[in-house]
C-alpha cells in the first residue's frame, strides 16, 4: 500500500508491516518517517538493527542471507537498506522482488531511498515492495501546502495557532522545513501549550530563511518580484559569491531565449519541455516565464547579464549586487527601472 508521510503515525499504531520503502528528497520528512518506523519496530521486539549501504560493488545477496539467517542475539531485527540513488540495478531489482515474494517472518525491512522516478515506480521491484508492505513517497511541499504542514506540526506540540501566527512563521522560514520544525520546538518551549498569536511568533521566532541560487531563479520565473528582492538580499547576507548568482540567472535566461525562439517558430510547449528536459514540477514556472518574456526581452536580459559580468570582474564600474537585482527583477518581468540599495 501507499501512505503519505502524515499518515504514518496512525498506521503504526495499528500495524507494523514486514517491509517499508521510504523515498524522497526532502530530508526532514524522510528522516521522521524512518524514525517513527524504527521506534515502532523496537517496541515490537526488534532489538537488533542491521544496516546495508548500497554503493559500488554492493553484494545484494547479503540481503537474502540476512533474511535466511537467524539472529544469535535477538528474536526480531530491523534490517535497513539505504539506496541513495533510487535505482537498485538489475541485480538489486531481482533480489528485492525475491525478498518481497517471501519476506522474513520476524524481521522488518526498511528501504530508505532517494527520489524514485515514475518509470521506476512502474518497475516490478517497486510494485512488489508496495504489494508486500508499505511505500511512503515524500515530495517537497509546495508553497500552498506549507502553512497547513506548519499548523499540523504546531498542533501536535500542543499549540493552538491563529491564522496570522501560521502565516508569519511560514513567511519567516520560507519553505525550510527543518528551520520550521526547530522554531516550533522553540516556540513550544518558550510559550507552552495553548493559543498562539502573531505577536508570540514574532517575539520567539528568528528569521530562519536560508536561500540558494535555485530559490532565486524559481522566484524570478514565477514573477514574484518582492520574493526575488528578499532572496537576493538573503544570498548576499549569507556570503554567496556573486559569480555563482550570475551563473544561475544567466543559464536560465539563455535556456529561455532558445526556447522562446523555438516557440515563435511554432514548436509547442510540450515539445519544448521534452526537448529541453524540463522537469514536471517546473513546467508551470518555465511556461509562465515564456508567456511573460518575449524573445526580445530575453535578449535584452542577456545583454544585462554581460554588463553584470563586467561589473563583477571590475571591468566596468558599478554595484555588483545592484546589477544582479536588476537582472533577477527583469527575469521576473518587472518593468521597474530602479536601484535598490542592498546590504553592504
Amino acid at each position: 500500500m501507499k501512505l503519505k508521510p502524515e499518515h504514518i503515525p496512525a498506521h503504526l499504531q495499528r500495524n507494523l508491516a514486514p517491509i517499508y520503502l521510504v523515498s524522497g528528497d526532502e530530508p526532514l520528512q524522510v528522516a521522521e518517517a524512518c524514525d517513527a518506523i524504527r521506534v515502532r519496530a523496537r517496541e515490537s521486539g526488534c532489538s537488533e538493527r542491521l544496516l546495508f549501504n548500497v554503493e559500488a560493488g554492493f553484494d545484494w545477496n547479503a540481503l537474502l542471507q540476512a533474511r535466511d539467517t537467524l539472529s544469535l542475539f535477538a528474536e526480531r531485527r530491523l534490517v535497513e537498506l539505504r539506496l541513495p540513488g533510487g535505482k537498485p540495478g538489475e541485480a538489486g531489482a531481482k533480489v528485492l522482488r525475491e525478498y518481497a515474494a517471501r519476506p522474513s517472518g520476524d524481521d522488518v525491512l526498511l528501504v530508505i531511498s532517494g527520489k524514485i522516478d515514475k518509470d521506476a515506480q512502474r518497475s516490478k521491484w517497486f510494485t512488489s515492495l508496495e504489494k508486500a508492505g508499505v511505500v511512503v513517497q515524500v515530495w517537497p511541499l509546495s508553497v500552498a501546502q506549507f502553512p497547513a504542514w506548519i499548523e499540523r506540526r504546531m498542533r501536535a506540540k500542543g499549540l493552538l495557532p491563529a491564522a496570522e501566527a501560521v502565516a508569519m512563521l511560514a513567511e519567516r522560514v520560507e519553505g525550510n522545513l527543518l528551520a520550521a520544525a526547530q522554531e516550533i520546538e522553540k516556540l513550544a518551549l518558550l510559550h507552552g501549550k495553548g493559543a498562539v498569536d502573531g505577536a508570540a511568533v514574532s517575539a520567539a521566532v528568528s528569521d530562519s530563511a536560508r536561500y540558494s541560487v535555485y530559490d532565486l531563479v524559481d522566484r524570478a520565473l514565477a514573477g514574484k518580484t518582492a520574493a526575488v528582492t528578499r532572496v537576493l538580499r538573503g544570498l548576499q547576507g549569507e556570503g554567496e559569491e556573486p559569480v555563482v548568482v550570475l551563473w544561475a540567472l544567466s543559464r536560465e535566461i539563455r535556456s529561455l531565449t532558445i526556447m522562446a525562439e523555438e516557440l515563435r517558430r511554432g514548436v509547442t510547449l510540450e515539445q519544448l519541455f521534452a526537448k529541453h528536459r524540463v522537469w514536471e514540477n517546473r513546467k508551470h514556472l518555465v511556461g509562465g516565464a515564456l508567456k511573460r518574456c518575449p524573445p526580445q526581452s530575453l535578449r535584452r536580459l542577456l545583454r544585462q547579464a554581460g554588463q553584470a559580468d563586467r561589473v563583477i570582474k571590475s571591468v566596468t564600474a558599478g554595484n555588483t549586487w545592484d546589477e544582479l537585482l536588476q537582472l533577477a527583477l527583469g527575469l521576473a518581468g518587472s518593468s521597474m527601472v530602479r536601484r535598490i540599495a542592498m546590504i553592504s
